[in-house]
């Protein structure tokens, strides 16, 4: 799908506040409010924009302890790899989950209240699951968050 750059300007307006309304994100980019809600279904259509949510503070809701868990795979096959995605992803602490290049073949974002919850998810993570190895670095501070992607 091609997007010009009202779809970009949509896009950057809608990253930063989904409430605002059609009628607001038209005159910000210089449609009538018809074309600009279309441009909105068409970017939902098409899966760019990908789902309406709110983002809530870890913290205010007890989940103040973020994780990054980097694992070794234990074998290399496609068995191994599926049964492993498909086991970390059911884990509902792990809020990113990505393949990597490099020494680690996993890294997960994990959020959780505090170091004991950590460690039942740990243990969750970790059981049935032949790992090579893992390893855990627990966040201090966020220095930035952001959901909003540099549409440019």
């Amino acid at each position: 799908m091609a997007i010009d750059a009202i779809d970009k300007a949509i896009l950057r307006l809608l990253q930063h506040d989904l409430t605002l309304s059609v009628n607001h994100i038209a005159e910000q980019v210089g449609l009538s409010t018809t074309p600009c809600w279309r441009r909105i279904q068409q970017l939902e259509k098409k899966g760019v924009i990908k789902q309406r949510v709110a983002l809530v503070d870890p913290e205010l809701v007890g989940l103040g302890m973020t994780v990054f868990v980097q694992v070794k795979a234990g074998k290399h096959d496609d068995k191994w790899l599926n049964h492993f995605a498909k086991h970390a992803g059911l884990l509902e602490e792990v809020v990113e989950f990505y393949r990597m290049s490099g020494e680690y073949d996993y890294m997960l974002k994990v959020v959780v209240a505090d170091l004991k919850a950590f460690d039942k998810f740990y243990k969750r993570l970790v059981t049935g699951i032949d790992l090579s190895d893992v390893t855990s670095s627990f966040a201090m501070e966020q220095i930035k968050y952001t959901t909003v992607l540099p549409v440019r």
